[in-house]
């Protein structure tokens, strides 16, 4: 499988490429400046210089075309301001979904947030009202396209090391914190589960393997609003 990461020097994304080139997969990571590149050579993947803030749809269209899957992994991250919310979280991944289309990349696997999907709470910090809203905003764009897509919200991330326990399914999930690297593991399998396009998946730590966690799901009907997989 050939998988493009845009947003491929961001945390989660640097753990996923190397589990994909492990696996014998062909990655490609969009990163927005030279420099990056030595990191993300470590990882087995091929850096490619595109800036989704800038890119046309062309030049993101030229990039992904004759991959087999696509990955929005791209945040404005933190110390951004509530605009650049809206013009990397929800805009790059709705440049991206545009360029699968035209591009005729059917796969598109997008990281959201827990939360999304719903207003945010009162006296939420205006920065955090805008990530929850521009994060739902883009959910609510790629739901509406005409691609396998899947839509995956972790809880808060960490920076600890692999757990292979989770809890992934269906929303709502309680809420809970996640290790990006599970986050990841969990990525990689979802590329390689076209069973669960279509859904929307939370995941937080919990008792279940990654692996097993997708195969539950694959034996559920995810799309139906099945349980949460749990041992």
């Amino acid at each position: 499988m050939r998988v493009v990461i845009a947003g491929g020097h961001g945390k989660i994304a640097l753990l996923l490429a190397p589990l994909l080139t492990e696996r014998g997969d062909k990655v490609e990571s969009l990163i927005r400046k030279p420099e990056q590149e030595g990191d993300i050579t470590t990882t087995g993947a091929r850096a490619v210089v595109l800036d989704l803030e800038h890119a046309t749809l062309a030049d993101v269209a030229a990039a992904i075309r004759g991959c087999d899957a696509v990955v929005f992994a791209a945040g404005a991250g933190p110390g951004s301001g509530a605009q650049r919310k809206y013009t990397v979280d929800k805009g790059g991944s709705v440049l991206l979904a545009t360029a699968a289309e035209q591009a005729g990349v059917r796969r598109f696997v997008q990281i959201s947030t827990m939360g999304a999907g719903a207003p945010p709470s009162a006296g939420t910090d205006e920065v955090w009202a805008a990530y929850i809203d521009a994060k739902t905003q883009a959910e609510d764009d790629l739901r509406a396209r005409d691609l396998d897509w899947t839509i995956l919200r972790p809880g808060s991330l960490l920076d600890t090391p692999a757990t292979d326990r989770v809890t992934l399914g269906p929303p709502p999930l309680p809420r809970g914190s996640v290790p990006r690297a599970d986050v990841a593991a969990a990525l990689a399998e979802i590329l390689h589960a076209p069973q669960t396009a279509g859904t929307t998946l939370e995941i937080v730590s919990g008792e279940t393997s990654v692996a097993s966690a997708i195969e539950n799901l694959n034996n559920q009907t995810v799309a139906e609003g099945g349980a949460a997989a749990t041992d």
